[in-house]
């Protein structure tokens, strides 16, 4: 693999994709995941163990909660990140054991401080609807890099699409990187996200775009 796509998803909108078990989503950007963008289920004997990132229990719980399934010792959603994605990533000798690859994204959330970066600009969860082009804007402007933003794109009837997610691309060297695909590459990580019956997909630039405060 050649990047890392590091993903922050919006609590509300993930539980307005799928409102099976979400009780009162965080009001702040968590962690996704942290994925190479080739590969998956690298090493299958290399088994998520939970007890290894018992030091980092109480960031992960905050940071990179399972937003779908509320209870407390739902360990489900990292190792799913891990068996997936973090066995891929251990080629890295920073992120080559379980206590690495989840600490390191922390590290990284805390660096890219997402949250922090889009109240500075004045973007905030709202009522009215934003323009895509200025969000893009705001956080290249940040970053000095495009991050990939995702969103559900309008239902029937309505005319906005709902931010979802936002990536953003690292090198090797964990810098980083612009996220856009290469012309005339495949893209590998068609990371669509579906939850029952919406799919996140690349934000169109030209639809007002929603970032809802609460689950509708």
């Amino acid at each position: 693999w050649k990047k890392l796509y590091f993903a922050h998803h919006w609590p509300v909108t993930v539980c307005k994709m799928n409102a099976n078990d979400c009780h009162d989503p965080p009001k702040y950007w968590t962690i996704h995941g942290l994925w190479p963008d080739r590969a998956e289920d690298c090493n299958r004997t290399w088994h998520f163990n939970v007890t290894e990132i018992k030091d980092l229990m109480s960031d992960m719980r905050h940071y990179w909660p399972d937003v779908l399934h509320s209870s407390l010792n739902r360990t489900q959603f990292w190792k799913h990140e891990w068996d997936k994605h973090g066995t891929c990533a251990a080629t890295l000798e920073v992120l080559n054991s379980q206590k690495k690859y989840f600490g390191k994204a922390i590290e990284l959330y805390q660096h890219v401080d997402l949250n922090g970066c889009l109240l500075k600009a004045g973007i905030k969860p709202s009522s009215s609807y934003y323009k895509m082009t200025a969000i893009k804007e705001a956080l290249t402007r940040f970053y000095g890099v495009t991050p990939k933003i995702q969103c559900i794109p309008p239902e029937e009837g309505e005319k906005a699409q709902t931010i979802g997610q936002i990536e953003f691309c690292f090198s090797k060297e964990l810098q980083l990187l612009n996220c856009t695909v290469l012309e005339g590459g495949s893209n590998p990580m068609q990371t669509h996200l579906k939850l029952g019956t919406s799919e996140l997909s690349v934000c169109n630039d030209t639809l007002p775009t929603y970032y809802p405060s609460e689950v509708q």
